[in-house]
């Protein structure tokens, strides 16, 4: 949904919507959501098999490319870092 669907569901304008949304939550609705989409691809490396472009569509990235960029930025380290060190998976590349 875009912020404009967003606000109409709650009755009300878009502006409105945001500082309310900032308020109740401490950061902006595209800020919530890169967090939402960063926690959903962090679960899918930890415990699926799924390749990280799969991963990156499931979670609302659209690229691989993106989800690689957001992941970086936001934990320091790649997508396919993190699974090697988090992943519940036996992977033929697992650390053990």
């Amino acid at each position: 949904m875009s912020l404009r669907e967003l606000a109409q569901q709650a009755s009300m304008s878009v502006r409105t919507f945001t500082r309310r949304f900032r308020a109740e939550t401490g950061v902006s609705p595209a800020e919530w959501l890169l967090h939402q989409r960063i926690e959903r691809a962090r679960h899918l490396l930890e415990t699926s098999r799924l390749s990280v472009d799969a991963i990156a569509y499931t979670a609302g990235f659209g690229t691989s490319s993106s989800l690689r960029k957001h992941f970086k930025v936001a934990l320091g380290v790649s997508p396919s870092a993190y699974r090697c060190t988090f992943s519940t998976q036996d992977f033929p590349f697992s650390k053990e």
